[in-house]
């Protein structure tokens, strides 16, 4: 093994051994990675809040047998439904966005009505949406 000009990327000291090593200790390389996990995760939280707080009010709105409904917009502005947060979107051949929410979509329907579909998956192993 030799000594090299390449400096970890945690604390900026030589690395020694293997061409494609940027830690210098597994010391380095564990606090690395607990502190990107940390970011990742204080970044993460707030977000999937919101997005699970989205799905309970498109699950409070539908109820639990319904695969379709039609409701007001001002029904899902009352709850404070946050219409910034979905996990995906897919635009149809018409033009129409939908949104989707884990195993919810809605689309504007017109102004002021909102169309929420709940897709189920035929298996469990089966992903609820096709990839678009």
């Amino acid at each position: 093994m030799s000594t090299s000009t390449r400096k970890c990327r945690y604390c900026k000291g030589p690395v020694v051994g293997r061409k494609g090593k940027i830690f210098c200790s597994v010391e380095c390389k564990s606090i690395y990675h607990y502190r990107l996990r940390a970011a990742t995760f204080d970044t993460a939280i707030p977000i999937d809040k919101i997005l699970h707080r989205n799905r309970s009010i498109l699950l409070e709105i539908m109820g639990k047998n319904k695969s379709q409904k039609k409701v007001d917009k001002i029904e899902m502005d009352r709850k404070k439904f946050n219409y910034s947060y979905f996990t995906h979107s897919f635009t149809n051949s018409k033009g129409k966005v939908y949104y989707y929410l884990y195993d919810f979509a809605w689309m504007a329907f017109s102004d002021q009505e909102v169309l929420i579909i709940r897709k189920r998956s035929p298996a469990k192993d089966k992903p609820a949406f096709p990839t678009p």
